[in-house]
């Protein structure tokens, strides 16, 4: 039983003690907050967008989630089935006051969340999440009369709205897309990827061979879009002689690519690659998290613009984007995000802007992978006990690499001319993450190895 409550929104295991699990009155009491707080000060709006991915307990959290959000005064506007971004692009389509997206992205299906949008469709900044935390904690809920409850709508078009605003974006080159007869595996994990991937693919003319793409929340396999778990696409993609092949996790904001030889074009590279196709039609800065590549640094250089690295959670790379007036961001775990079109993860969007460098480079994927600076990645997690203080291991990290560079906005990185390791706690699981790169997989692996050991030497 687990409930973690940070700028990623309100996550946790259905089924439980209230308090410990994203229980029903769980539900209601960060929703009766949430409304509180994003009503308060307002006079003329009154819609709050609510949409889900396909999870078993989808419809039940939904269900809360409205009537509460009714029972508050406010109206709902429910797009149903959908994905993450497809929700914040409506959220600003119907001039709402914020929304909420029922989905616990890529966690297991005994997970669900509650992410918090405001009426910019973005996530809730710190502040403004920590806010939404005292009045929950506070518990003096009050709710609307008969004569003064919200309505509800239920509206199922914004998906479609949201395929028709990506392909009217400039860079999305459909024209070109459609002349290149490309054929392509795609594997959404059972959930609403299943509804907006071929419909996105379909329109730009490409074929789409469709691997769990019915959305029925019954995820086939780990729905983290990693490598260690698309082994059965990668053989697909093979089997199908397909051009490449797209995964994507359950509420469809992150974007995984396999190479035509079934290899993995690397979930990092996912933004390299977009990166280097806007930066060449439209130089600017760019923006990653700690935890992502170099090589987004090292594209960024060649057009002689500037890179600058946030702390991890999209809500900061989007801070750090429009600070720095940044063309092209995101996450190295896939997430693009392209101000153009709206400031947040999009793998609709990446989908569309890869494949308009794809046919443009005229290259198979496996060439343009090649073409891009070679690192590699080493990705782990750490059981620490829940009262270790953390900041201790950091001190003891710095004494032991006291020549290396740091960076401690986010948890502990340690930067080495030839790679860098990344220690930090999950904004959504009870883990610390400790991240490693390094110029081969080996180097990499060592890193990752050699500081597990350390740390365990010193909590002993």
């Amino acid at each position: 039983m687990v409930l973690i409550k940070s700028i990623s929104g309100i996550r946790g295991t259905i089924g439980g003690k209230v308090g410990e699990s994203l229980s029903p009155i769980d539900i209601v009491k960060f929703t009766y907050a949430f409304a509180e707080f994003i009503y308060s000060g307002s006079k003329n709006k009154r819609s709050i967008v609510v949409g889900r991915d396909a999870r078993i307990s989808g419809e039940m959290v939904s269900d809360l989630v409205t009537g509460t959000l009714i029972s508050c005064g406010l109206d709902v506007i429910d797009i149903g089935l959908t994905t993450t971004p497809t929700v914040e692009v409506a959220v600003e389509l119907s001039d709402s006051l914020g929304g909420i997206v029922i989905t616990a992205s890529h966690n297991p299906k005994n997970w669900n969340a509650l992410k918090l949008l405001n009426h910019r469709g973005e996530f809730l900044s710190s502040n403004d999440g920590d806010s939404v935390l005292k009045i929950a904690e506070k518990g003096n809920f009050e709710f609307a009369n008969i004569d003064s409850i919200g309505s509800y709508l239920f509206d199922d078009s914004y998906n479609d709205k949201h395929i028709n605003k990506i392909l009217d974006l400039d860079l999305v080159n459909v024209d070109l897309i459609r002349r290149s007869n490309l054929k392509v595996v795609v594997d959404a994990v059972n959930s609403t990827g299943g509804i907006l991937v071929p419909d996105l693919l379909d329109r730009l003319g490409v074929q789409c061979i469709q691997m769990y793409c019915d959305p029925n929340g019954e995820f086939p396999h780990n729905p983290e879009p990693l490598p260690e778990n698309l082994f059965e696409i990668s053989d697909r993609v093979i089997e199908e002689k397909a051009h490449c092949g797209f995964a994507v996790d359950p509420d469809v904001d992150r974007l995984s690519i396999i190479c035509e030889d079934g290899s993995f074009f690397g979930e990092e590279y996912t933004l390299v690659a977009v990166s280097d196709y806007v930066l060449s039609k439209t130089p600017g800065n760019t923006v990653s998290n700690l935890s992502s590549t170099r090589a987004l640094r090292d594209v960024t250089s060649s057009y002689k613009c500037s890179y600058n690295a946030s702390s991890v959670g999209e809500v900061n790379v989007v801070d750090l984007m429009k600070k720095t007036n940044s063309v092209i961001g995101g996450e190295g775990n896939g997430g693009v995000i392209y101000p153009e079109f709206h400031y947040g993860r999009d793998a609709l969007v990446g989908i569309s802007l890869f494949l308009s460098k794809l046919c443009e480079c005229n290259k198979s994927v496996t060439s343009l992978k090649k073409s891009y600076p070679n690192y590699f990645m080493s990705k782990n997690k750490i059981n620490i006990p829940y009262d270790y203080p953390l900041n201790d291991i950091f001190i003891a990290l710095k004494v032991k690499y006291s020549e290396a560079k740091f960076i401690e906005i986010d948890g502990l990185k340690i930067e080495f001319h030839d790679g860098w390791v990344h220690l930090r706690k999950s904004n959504t699981e009870p883990v610390v993450r400790i991240y490693t790169e390094s110029v081969s997989q080996k180097q990499a692996a060592k890193l990752a190895k050699d500081i597990q050991l350390y740390i365990n030497e010193i909590i002993k």
